[in-house]
């Protein structure tokens, strides 16, 4: 069993790619032996790769990795110094070539836009890193960042690390009472927010949510208000600054402190991810990992170099934001950003963005590009930069994978399926321009990324659906969580010891494709069959009713488990019969055991803000269950609704 490649380069496609000529650089015969030796000598590959991304030192590290048998707890770079800022701003701004290019622009949802040059950015952060020591921030201390999409995000970010203190971000979107978990967890002193941005025209809070989150209980002393929205800075209490007064007070100069120094090893970024229950966990990663780790994912992997353009639909709170940031500016490229609603105040603003940003590498969520297939709306010309599209966060189904291919990329621009997470620092599965490309898929592990599928007993298997998993250490992934090694070396590493598992359901197939079908945890198990909802969601969402879906498992008394399908029909669809339509539907495709024993047609579904679909609280309200962490949802109507479902279910589709 496998998917069809629809892509494949050509041998010119090949040759230009960074990917091929670094390894004729390395003197390798072929990407496959890359592959090969970037897992078979760990202290070799990474080595190669941080010297081909050029990392200035300011003192030379003594060994690549300490112990590449060691996963749980790796030491990389042994007594390397550094302030990855050298690498990512200061090397080419020092260079007037290279200091004129572009590096940042951004864009408002009302159309403001602001570009930087690498000289502009360097200097904005220099002075924005003066203004925060001036308020007392130091090496080690923690900042967090409540920002939107804007430039000072990115200054204020690169600004902390050049002090070598720890930034770290929260989403955007979050209500107070997220944010204020955060804040406690962290114990930052510091906070950099703004007053609000705006979303379809209207004014979103930011100020008073970080006023409420700060009064429940953190030790932040001192914050940091962006005017993003035409608030009146007069108003500010004592322990609040205005931040373009602060950056007036630090004058520009030609000559500039040093970014700090720092170990090799020393925090840089700490960024919570949300668990199925209980509090979000802290990743932490460091200056020599995270920033290696996104500048070979995004430069080498995916082909981002000094004139490509990178554009990709995020927030702060989300690691794409600090993988881009990283990636991008690693790469010598520009980062291109945008505060608003991708589809405000026109439909099509996406399409607009991008010939605007001159984009030659798009990021876009299957989510997103659902909601853009279920309208029809397909770019009148895309920007002729564009070269490949990119996507990352939840599986994609076969359907809305080839409208972005075939109807907006007309067959010629490449899915660059990539999928890892926020401890991995970046990706674990990625596809590269040397080999076929088939939908929904992945042709590769990311090099030096020991990757593989196993079976319940961990036994390597192909063509067959098991857990994903990680053999040997790689650089970017995560130190460990904030303040709490036993549930960090628990969550990965118990179940087989030296082993990191990662939590996806995946099938290797025998031509090398790999194909990713949803969280372990959502997994079922029907009469014996194991099966992950993705592939039931794909048929459905083949049905030209339906715009989204959601399958989860529930008990059953005869079958162990069985599926039940949530749907959301376009507008135009007919409620009646669509039900029993799409049980045939599931069983003619899938098989008769697989079908769903319910199909219940909602207004919507559970969603983060950013558009990833929440399996476990669509299954946790359904059952009346405890729905966990809701800080990053969408609509809370969506859950009531899919609860009121479930409290009318017979007793057999509960628990015990």
């Amino acid at each position: 069993m496998t998917k069809q490649a629809v892509w494949t380069p050509d041998r010119e496609t090949r040759q230009r790619t960074r990917l091929q000529q670094w390894i004729g650089e390395l003197e390798l015969n072929d990407y496959d032996r890359l592959l090969e030796r970037s897992v078979e000598d760990t202290a070799w590959f990474w080595g190669a790769v941080e010297k081909k991304l050029g990392v200035e030192w300011r003192s030379s590290y003594a060994a690549v990795i300490e112990d590449p048998q060691e996963i749980m707890h790796p030491r990389w770079f042994t007594e390397g110094r550094l302030n990855i800022i050298d690498s990512l701003l200061e090397r080419w701004a020092r260079e007037p070539e290279t200091g004129a290019r572009q590096a940042l622009v951004s864009q408002a949802e009302d159309g403001r836009q602001v570009r930087y040059s690498y000289g502009e950015l360097a200097g904005e952060v220099a002075r924005c890193a003066e203004a925060l020591r001036g308020l007392g921030v130091k090496r080690g201390d923690v900042v967090s960042l409540y920002l939107p999409m804007i430039p000072q995000a990115i200054i204020a970010m690169l600004a902390v690390i050049r002090l070598g203190a720890i930034y770290a971000p929260s989403f955007s979107g979050y209500n107070a009472e997220a944010l204020a978990v955060r804040l406690a967890d962290s114990g930052s002193r510091f906070l950099i927010t703004a007053d609000g941005y705006y979303r379809r025209g209207r004014f979103i809070e930011m100020k008073a949510k970080a006023d409420e989150a700060i009064a429940a209980g953190s030790a932040v002393e001192t914050v940091v208000v962006v005017n993003n929205a035409g608030s009146d800075p007069s108003r500010l209490a004592a322990h609040e600054h205005d931040w373009e007064a602060l950056m007036a007070a630090v004058p520009a100069r030609e000559e500039r402190e040093l970014p700090c120094e720092m170990a090799s090893d020393d925090p840089l970024l700490l960024i919570y991810t949300s668990g199925t229950s209980g509090k979000p966990k802290g990743a932490v990663h460091t200056h020599a990992g995270l920033p290696l780790k996104a500048a070979l994912d995004l430069g080498l992997c995916m082909d981002l170099g000094e004139g490509d353009a990178l554009f990709w639909i995020t927030d702060m709170g989300w690691l794409t934001a600090p993988v881009a940031v990283f990636g991008a500016f690693m790469n010598g490229a520009t980062l291109a950003i945008y505060d608003g609603a991708p589809n405000h105040p026109q439909e099509d603003r996406l399409w607009t963005l991008v010939e605007a940003f001159g984009a030659t590498h798009v990021g876009i969520s299957p989510t997103f590009t659902r909601s853009l297939m279920k309208s029809d709306i397909a770019p009148k010309q895309l920007g002729e930069r564009v070269r490949l599209f990119l996507s990352t966060g939840e599986p994609w189904d076969d359907e809305s994978w080839h409208w972005l291919f075939e109807t907006v990329g007309e067959r010629r621009i490449p899915i660059i399926n990539y999928a890892g997470g926020t401890e991995i620092g970046g990706g674990i599965l990625v596809n590269v321009l040397l080999r076929p490309i088939g939908p929904s898929c992945f042709n590769s592990p990311v090099p030096g990324m020991a990757a593989g599928v196993v079976n319940p007993d961990g036994e390597r298997v192909v063509d067959e659906l098991g857990e994903l998993v990680i053999d040997r250490p790689w650089v970017g992934m995560t130190r460990s969580f904030w303040h709490d090694d036993a549930k960090y070396e628990g969550e990965y590493f118990s179940r087989w010891p030296g082993r990191w598992v990662h939590g996806d359901m995946a099938i290797a197939y025998p031509d090398g494709q790999l194909e990713i079908r949803g969280r372990s945890d959502d997994t079922m198990n029907v009469a014996g069959k194991r099966v992950g909802p993705a592939e039931i969601e794909s048929i459905v969402v083949s049905s030209p009713a339906v715009a989204e879906v959601a399958v989860v498992g529930v008990a059953d008394p005869l079958k162990g488990e069985v599926p039940l399908c949530f749907v959301v029909l376009k507008p135009e669809a007919e409620r009646e019969g669509v039900a029993s339509t799409l049980k045939a539907l599931v069983a003619e495709r899938l098989g008769k055991a697989f079908a769903p024993r319910e199909v219940f047609v909602v207004d919507e579904l559970p969603k983060t803000k950013n558009g990833k679909l929440l399996r476990r609280v669509v299954k946790n309200a359904y059952l009346g269950n405890d729905v966990g962490d809701l800080s990053a949802l969408e609509s809370y109507s969506a859950v009531e609704s899919i609860a009121r479902l479930g409290s009318r279910g017979d007793a057999s589709t509960k628990t015990p």
